[in-house]
């Protein structure tokens, strides 16, 4: 009976030396290459180096070793068809029955700082894709495993003669998986040097962080996935340490995406969002972290309930007292002093995610991508706020304290869904009106729930995501007595609205810059 052969070249080398002894007490001779080989010299395993089977010196510091018929031959004949064993009987090479490679570190490469596009591409690896590419085409007569994980199944399967093709054949998708990712890496990594924005073709690699127990409804099914090669996943939810309660759902990962992404507009003071539903329920800035909580509390305290609420500060034992008065889902922080999980972990269910570096901003290269049926939406994210063009446009002017109150509110609109209006009074929202279909509905529910929540509008400033087409809203905001308003600008009848603040002695500000969110 022909000796059966195991060829063996990795560079995480985690369980190799293991995997290989047990191979070789399986009757199997073990072909080896370069540091694996040594490796498995080391721990008094007998490989045989990839050379002797060649018949040809590994050459170009290693570039090729691999690259050879007697390996590709040896990989690829199919053991069903006798002219393919008559071929490989007649030049004298043997069959490779189980292949276990995996790749140079060309993610960790790229991570080094400094690292230089020569020493980059000095780590992509050649050989070892085509070899396990090779192995898997043909996974009916090879067994090509590219992940340690599942080095002890193969060992039990050949051991009880259960490798049979439905799981060869799920080793094989596991390989072509691993080289579209690895391919998808490389690419995206010249793209990135070249400074192309929005290549032609858009490949992207995204890892399983968890299986949800169902999607935005019960009837779907849904799964959460981080992006594989972010440079900088800090201050991410992808870096989030769960403490407590039940597992994410669905819903909950998409809200708190929309409460991260507010929060970073705040790193200089504590602040405090709420979320509902995709939108703010509460925004405020505190001296500290309870004063900010109880303030985005009292914008909306109906809302708030069953919401989730992200600080950007630690959370201490007072303010976890405060919090585990009401049903909370979430609650993210930086860190949770030790009082504060002790008070939090009666509320068993109740989530606690800690993310290091929370106000950090997005790294440059974050996308903002939406799913369309037949297609993806791509585009920058949206890290500014005003334009260089930004100017009072009426006869009354904002004072100093009120414009501090204009950017809080613009803040907070850019991420409400639109058509938004958002009513602001020190440092904490009053007002939320959201997802209208036209503003002055908006403006209405936001003068409304603040009224509602008992948080007086009078004197408060007004912000809106985009121009007013008509003058409706100005007058509904100077009813209720509103003093100062930001918006973009940009309406053919921008003058029916500056007419309207000047009659009412309202200051408006034009910034230049729409904030839709759709």
């Amino acid at each position: 009976m022909t000796k059966r052969r195991a060829l063996i070249s990795v560079s995480d080398k985690t369980g190799v030396v293991d995997f290989a002894r047990r191979l070789t007490e399986l009757g199997f001779e073990i072909i080896s290459t370069g540091g694996t080989e040594k490796e498995l010299r080391k721990a008094g395993l007998k490989p045989i180096n990839i050379s002797d089977i060649t018949g040809f010196p590994e050459c170009l510091d290693g570039r090729v070793k691999t690259l050879h018929p007697a390996v590709h031959a040896g990989l690829l004949a199919r053991r069903d068809l006798p002219e393919h064993m008559e071929q490989l009987e007649k030049l004298g090479i043997e069959k490779i029955d189980v292949v276990a490679v995996n790749l140079y570190p060309f993610k960790a490469t790229i991570e080094k700082p400094g690292v230089t596009l020569a020493e980059a591409v000095e780590n992509i690896d050649i050989g070892g894709p085509t070899m396990i590419r090779s192995a898997a085409k043909n996974y009916p007569g090879v067994i090509v495993v590219v992940d340690p994980a599942d080095y002890d199944e193969v060992i039990e399967r050949i051991a009880s003669d259960t490798a049979d093709t439905d799981f060869r054949f799920r080793l094989s998708y596991k390989v072509f998986r691993h080289t579209s990712v690895y391919d998808t890496m490389i690419a995206n990594y010249m793209q990135s040097r070249l400074g192309i924005e929005f290549p032609d073709q858009l490949t992207l690699a995204f890892e399983k962080k968890q299986d949800m127990r169902y999607g935005e409804n019960p009837h779907q099914r849904g799964a959460w996935y981080s992006e594989l090669f972010a440079k900088d996943t800090a201050g991410t939810l992808s870096s989030a340490v769960q403490l407590q309660g039940k597992e994410l759902s669905y819903n909950n990962i998409n809200d708190c995406g929309g409460a991260l992404d507010l929060l970073k507009e705040f790193p200089k003071k504590p602040a405090v969002v709420a979320v509902k539903h995709a939108n703010p329920c509460g925004v405020a800035l505190g001296k500290n972290i309870c004063e900010a909580y109880k303030k985005a509390y009292a914008c909306d305290p109906v809302s708030i309930f069953g919401g989730i609420v992200a600080c950007n500060r630690e959370v201490d034992e007072e303010t976890a007292n405060e919090m585990v008065k009401i049903f909370l889902e979430i609650i993210i922080a930086p860190k949770f002093s030790e009082g504060a999980k002790r008070v939090l972990s009666a509320k068993k269910n109740l989530r606690l995610l800690e993310i290091a570096g929370i106000d950090k901003p997005y790294s440059p290269d974050v996308r903002d991508m939406k799913k369309v049926a037949g297609g993806l939406l791509v585009q920058n994210k949206d890290t500014s706020l005003y334009s260089d063009e930004t100017k009072v446009v009426t006869e009354a002017q904002p004072t100093k304290a009120q414009l501090a109150q204009l950017e809080f509110a613009y803040k907070v609109v850019k991420h409400t869904k639109s058509n938004a209006i958002v009513l602001a009074k020190n440092f904490m929202a009053i007002g939320i009106g959201a997802g209208q279909t036209n503003r002055i509905w908006a403006a209405e529910q936001a003068i409304a729930h603040a009224k509602s929540a008992g948080n007086r509008p009078r004197g408060a400033v007004l912000a809106s995501d985009a121009f007013f087409p008509f003058d409706d809203c100005v007058k509904a905001a100077a009813k209720a007595g509103i003093k100062a308003i930001v918006q973009p600008g940009g309406s053919i009848r921008d003058e029916d609205s500056i007419k309207a603040c000047n009659e009412k002695g309202v200051s408006m500000m034009f910034v230049g810059m729409r904030h839709f969110k759709h």
